[in-house]
């Protein structure tokens, strides 16, 4: 793996020891050194400086100068910028996916797939450069005419987590600069080299376009900066992806000052599984949603809930399934599975299977950590399935790990969509039957209280062109797709008086 870290790097220029701050020409950091290490077999795969408090209001300066010139570009010259970075993203996806899978851990197909996104968002947002559209209106008052508009808000920070450590950033970069908005990025500390690619190849298209500096910034560092990002009244939009519990904790910050917040948070996905069902295509969408990323999705599928009249046979079938998967270094294609992130995420795997038995769930897939040759890191684990009851407290706690529960139910599909719905999450949901009418329950008012809610395909892999988001304290948020833009910009309404006269709204009289 050593060579193909170096070559990585070499191809993408990137330093062993890099500075982890940017305004987007210019390279410093003068907080503490941190070590990226790969979760594959525990190697150090760089160093980097991270950012102190005198980098960050570098920053915020830089941000807010471009930002005055930046909001002036045409929109649709705007999205040429972002063809022009989805152009040289596509020049470096297989680089850039290796890179995603050795430092997060992802299988390299994974990898890959999550550089295709970055491609994909691109792309959708250079049309959406044209498409930034207002309403006209007619106005009550004669010779009068009414008409709303967006503008950019102006810095648009960006928060984002370590298992996306790419396609998060994009997504909000993307739609922010099409909306006239410039930009600063804390990643995870967890993945801090992908994080040094992207700022690289963003700092490419802005040189080469002659603009300015500040328009997409770049902070590595731990918490204590985004707290300065949660308490800063010069962000106007922060946009934070992670566990429920930094949300709440962003949200009571940039609420104290009135700020905005967009919030992608925990998730405690479920699949519905009907007497209906066709086996075969459930038990493919279950496994991939439970074990895809090693658990390390929001959308991951955390839950299944079968019918008492099938829950045997689909026991069997994932069983029977999960014996075939193949654990190990992510590069390698013959495996479904990669590491978890770190050592923390193992012991919390670990806590979570010992209170699955203490809270009266039988493990009917052990799970455990794997040890030996090709496991040094120590973060290879198992996936396991528990039998259990959704009111368990474990069951009702999101565990970033592939840890399945598997609940009955019986009677009509609206008992099982109560049981989906009674937790705190509310990000994705799926349902599996062949029947007609049970699908439309599923997705109607009294159904599914996710923001996401799909029948017979699971409850990960959305696409960009849909708005991408979920509810209760998943955060209520909405990025990528649909009209999710529109949340990067301030709405406006405009009344223009074209006569020579004063009419007032209402029929007042106002007379001197």
């Amino acid at each position: 793996m050593k060579n193909n870290i170096s070559e990585i790097l070499n191809k993408l220029e990137i330093n062993t020891n890099q500075q982890g701050c940017s305004n987007g020409s210019e390279w410093f950091g003068s907080g503490n050194s941190i070590s990226s290490f790969s979760p594959v077999d525990g190697s150090i795969l760089g160093n980097l400086s991270t950012g102190n408090k005198d980098d960050y209001d570098k920053l915020i300066d830089d941000a807010q100068k471009a930002f005055l010139s930046f909001r002036k570009i045409p929109a649709p010259k705007r999205g040429e910028l972002v063809r022009q970075l989805g152009n040289k993203i596509r020049d470096n996806k297989a680089e850039l996916g290796e890179l995603v899978s050795l430092e997060m851990g992802k299988s390299l197909q994974e990898g890959l797939g999550e550089v295709q996104e970055m491609i994909d968002i691109c792309d959708f947002a250079v049309g959406l450069s044209r498409q930034l559209y207002g309403l006209t209106m007619h106005s009550e008052r004669p010779n009068h005419r009414m008409y709303e508009q967006y503008h950019p808000l102006g810095i648009i920070g960006i928060i984002s987590a370590f298992n996306f450590p790419v396609a998060v950033w994009s997504w909000n970069v993307a739609l922010a600069w099409v909306c006239g908005n410039v930009c600063i990025w804390k990643p995870s500390e967890k993945t801090p080299l992908c994080s040094i690619v992207c700022q690289k190849l963003i700092a490419d298209v802005l040189k080469e376009n002659s603009i300015e500096n500040g328009v997409s910034c770049l902070i590595n560092g731990d918490s204590q900066v985004g707290k300065w990002m949660s308490e800063d009244n010069r962000i106007n939009l922060l946009s934070a992806t992670g566990s429920t519990r930094m949300g709440k904790d962003v949200a009571q910050k940039v609420g104290a000052r009135l700020g905005k917040s967009l919030l992608e948070l925990g998730g405690n996905n479920a699949i519905i599984v009907t007497p209906s069902v066709d086996i075969k295509q459930a038990v493919i969408n279950i496994v991939f949603g439970a074990v895809g990323t090693c658990g390390q999705r929001c959308t991951t599928t955390r839950r299944i809930i079968v019918h008492e009249s099938i829950i045997s046979e689909i026991k069997n079938e994932l069983v029977k399934a999960y014996s075939q998967l193949k654990i190990g270094n992510p590069l390698d294609e013959n495996n479904h599975v990669g590491p978890l992130i770190d050592l923390d995420a193992v012991n919390q795997y670990n806590n979570a299977l010992h209170e699955v038995e203490k809270q009266g769930g039988k493990l009917i897939v052990k799970g455990g950590v794997f040890e030996g040759d090709g496991y040094e890191s120590g973060c290879y684990v198992k996936p396991a399935i528990a039998e259990i009851k959704n009111e368990a407290l474990i069951v009702q706690t999101e565990t970033f790990a592939p840890i399945l529960y598997l609940i009955g139910y019986s009677g009509k599909v609206e008992n099982a969509i109560k049981i989906m719905n009674d937790v705190k999450q509310g990000l994705s949901s799926s349902i599996m039957t062949e029947n007609l009418k049970e699908s439309e329950i599923f997705l109607s008012a009294s159904g599914s209280d996710c923001g996401i809610a799909n029948v017979n395909i699971g409850t990960s892999g959305a696409e960009i062109g849909g708005a991408f988001g979920g509810e209760k304290e998943t955060g209520g948020g909405r990025e990528s797709g649909s009209d999710a833009w529109k949340v990067y910009m301030r709405r406006q309404t405009n009344t223009i008086n074209y006569s020579s006269e004063l009419a007032l709204a209402q029929g007042i009289n106002f007379d001197l």
